[in-house]
C-alpha cells in the first residue's frame, strides 16, 4: 500500500513551531504583522483570506484586514501598498488574486517591498530562491519541500520531475529541488512524449491545473508524488472518470453537488510508493508557510 504524506498533519506541526517563535519574538517585544488586501466581493477569495487571518489570530500574529472596493484603481491600489511598505508594524504584504481585470496585478506585486513580500512572487525575492540565497520563497513549493523532508523522502540524488512551469508554483518548485540536490526535469504543455519523462521520476510534482492529467501509466512504480491540483468537479460524468465506484466521494458529492481533484488521477496513486491526497495534501501546507514567512520577514527585517 502506497504511503499517504498528510499535509494537514505537517501544517499542524508547522504552525506549533510558528506559535514558539511568536512567543520567542514576543518576549523581545517584537509582534510579527500581515496585512491581508482582499479587493471586492470574490467568495473564494474571501474564504481564503479569511482562513489566513483567522490563522494569524490562532498564532499570535498581528493582522489588518484591508478590503478596497471592486473599483478600485491600479493607483489607488498601488498607494495602499506604498503606506503598507512604510508601517513598521506590518512584515508581510498579502494580495489576494484574482484582482479586478481595470487593476495591474503585475504593478502592483511588484511594488511590494521585497522584505515584505510573503508571497514570494517579487522579481527579487525570485532571483534570490534561484541564487540559493536566504529569501521568502512562495509558500506552496515550500510546503512541498517540507512535506518530502518530514515524511522521510529522500530528495538528494533523486530524478525530480516537476509538471507545470508557472511562476508561483513550477518554476520555484524546481529551484528548491535542485537546491536540495535532486537532478530535476520541467515539463509542460508542449513537452513531447511527456509520459516518457515522467516515467523516470522518483519524485513526480503534478502543478499544471488540469483534473486528473497524470494518469497511472505515466509514473513510475514505487514514485513520491506530490499533486499540486485543486480542481472542483461538478459534472457527474468527470465524477465517474474520477470516482466511479467511490462510495466515500459518492455521498459527499450527492451532498454537495462537487467534489475536488488534483492534477493526478485516482488510480495513479495506486502505483506510487507515496503520494499526497487531494483535499488533505498540499493545501493546508500554504497557509502554514504563509504564516512562517511572515515570521521569518519579520526576523529578517531586524537582523534576527
Amino acid at each position: 500500500m502506497p504511503k499517504i504524506l498528510d499535509g494537514a498533519a505537517i501544517a499542524a506541526a508547522i504552525k506549533l513551531e510558528v506559535a514558539e517563535e511568536v512567543k520567542a519574538l514576543s518576549a523581545r517585544g517584537i509582534r510579527p504583522g500581515l496585512a491581508a488586501v482582499l479587493v471586492g466581493d470574490v467568495a473564494a477569495s474571501q474564504i481564503y483570506v479569511r482562513n489566513k487571518v483567522q490563522s494569524c489570530s490562532d498564532l499570535g500574529l498581528y493582522s489588518d484586514l484591508i478590503t478596497p472596493p471592486a473599483t478600485v484603481t491600479t493607483e489607488e491600489m498601488l498607494a495602499l501598498v506604498a503606506a503598507l511598505n512604510a508601517r513598521e508594524d506590518i512584515d508581510g504584504i498579502l494580495i489576494q488574486l484574482p484582482l479586478p481585470a481595470q487593476v495591474d496585478a503585475k504593478a502592483l506585486l511588484d511594488a511590494i517591498d521585497p522584505a515584505k513580500d510573503v508571497d514570494g512572487f517579487h522579481p527579487v525575492n525570485a532571483g534570490r530562491v534561484q541564487a540559493g540565497r536566504p529569501a521568502l520563497a512562495p509558500c506552496t513549493p515550500a510546503g512541498v519541500i517540507e512535506i518530502l523532508k518530514r515524511s522521510g523522502i529522500a530528495i538528494s540524488g533523486k530524478h525530480a520531475v516537476v509538471v507545470g512551469r508557472s511562476d508561483i508554483v513550477g518554476k520555484p518548485a524546481a529551484m528548491l529541488l535542485l537546491h536540495e540536490n535532486a537532478t530535476v526535469t520541467i515539463c509542460h504543455s508542449k513537452t513531447a512524449d511527456l509520459g516518457a519523462i515522467t516515467r523516470q521520476a522518483d519524485i513526480l510534482v503534478a502543478a499544471i491545473g488540469r483534473p486528473g492529467f497524470i494518469t497511472a501509466e505515466m509514473v513510475k512504480p514505487g514514485a513520491t508524488i506530490i499533486d499540486v491540483g485543486i480542481n472542483r468537479i461538478t459534472d457527474r460524468v468527470e465524477f465517474d472518470r474520477f470516482f466511479a465506484g467511490n462510495e466515500k466521494r459518492e455521498a459527499a458529492f450527492a451532498k454537495r453537488g462537487s467534489t475536488l481533484v488534483g492534477d493526478v488521477h485516482p488510480q495513479a496513486f495506486e502505483v506510487a510508493g507515496a503520494y499526497t491526497p487531494v483535499p488533505g495534501g498540499v493545501g493546508p501546507l500554504t497557509i502554514a508557510m504563509l504564516m512562517a514567512n511572515t515570521v521569518r520577514a519579520a526576523k529578517l527585517r531586524r537582523g534576527i
